[in-house]
């Protein structure tokens, strides 16, 4: 678990136990190029909360859009994020859409590192 603190010390909670589990077979070489890659990648929980709240005062669903989403996004533009009740609970789960992303990417980098 040191190791995750090293190299990605802006994780947190289950991010950082996921990802320390998946560079823990990793030589140091590599868990350094994964961190780099995945940093570089990897979405913000807060700034996921930020785009959302300017969803609620402004134009809904761009959050949606930021973790790819992009047909949630259009819905919650054309619904007024479903008429603000969507943007409202996306706000209270926004560190869950952040680490689902999250995991995503670590995983497709993870095909990369297999590949090579």
């Amino acid at each position: 678990m040191k190791r995750i603190f090293e190299l990605l010390p802006e994780l947190e909670g289950d991010e950082s136990q996921y990802i320390s589990m998946v560079i823990k077979d990793m030589d140091e070489d590599e868990a350094k190029m994964f961190a780099s890659i995945y940093r570089s990648r990897r979405r913000d929980p807060v700034l996921l909360l930020v785009l959302a709240l300017i969803g609620l005062f402004g134009v809904a669903g761009v959050h949606r859009f930021f973790i790819g989403q992009i047909g949630m996004g259009i819905l919650y533009i054309f619904t007024a994020g479903l008429c603000f009740i969507g943007t409202i609970v996306d706000m209270i789960n926004y560190k869950n859409f952040a680490f689902e992303y999250n995991r995503k990417v670590a995983q497709e980098l993870l095909k990369d590192f297999k590949y090579d």
